[in-house]
């Protein structure tokens, strides 16, 4: 029997049976520890999806308040090129009509405002439209409040006088589709 040696005996291994317990403790310290982030965006309510046709109804179009932005970022309102610092007080005065114009909106419940961009819109230019828009409502409902309760509309206010507004002035926000870059 020939003679092993100690240097033979000793062999340098490492132990690996428990490496993939340490990498699967770690893994799941990792889960638990990190938080994500959400992305936040434009809050806006969605119809519900029905699979049901839509129904076409004709629209007077002295109803409907048509934005349409271009590739070119310039805003072109009911056949009008505007500038969009202009577009929240003609926004405002075609819901309300306060003169009772024939050429603006019947009345706040039947005023629909159209929002369309070309896919070549800057998304900036996107949201300072979006944002004038919704300002112009932010501004009638805080009117209307004033005029009403006494009291700007807030998110504090009872949720039956937020919803008597709202009846009032009703929020219809259209959005098209995007046309192809540079069609509009």
């Amino acid at each position: 029997m020939p003679k092993t040696r100690a240097r033979d005996r000793m062999r340098n291994e490492i132990n690996a049976g428990s490496m993939a317990d340490i990498a699967f403790l770690l893994l799941i310290f990792f889960l638990v520890t990190t938080t994500i982030v959400e992305d936040k965006g434009i809050l806006v309510k969605l119809p519900p999806w029905s699979e049901e046709e839509p129904d076409v109804t004709k629209l007077k179009s002295r109803n409907v308040f048509a934005v349409l932005v271009n590739a070119q970022n310039q805003l072109l309102v009911r056949g009008e090129p505007t500038n969009i610092g202009d577009l929240r007080e003609r926004a405002k005065e075609f819901i309300a009509n306060p003169e009772k114009r024939e050429d603006l909106s019947e009345r706040p419940t039947k005023a629909i405002i159209s929002l369309r961009n070309d896919r070549g819109t800057k998304y900036e230019t996107y949201l300072r439209v979006y944002n004038e828009l919704k300002a112009a409502y932010n501004e009638l409902w805080d009117e209307l409040s004033l005029k009403k309760y006494g009291r700007p509309y807030s998110d504090e206010m009872p949720l039956s006088m937020r919803k008597a507004i709202r009846e009032e002035i009703p929020m219809v926000l259209s959005e098209a589709e995007p046309t192809a870059f540079g069609e509009e």
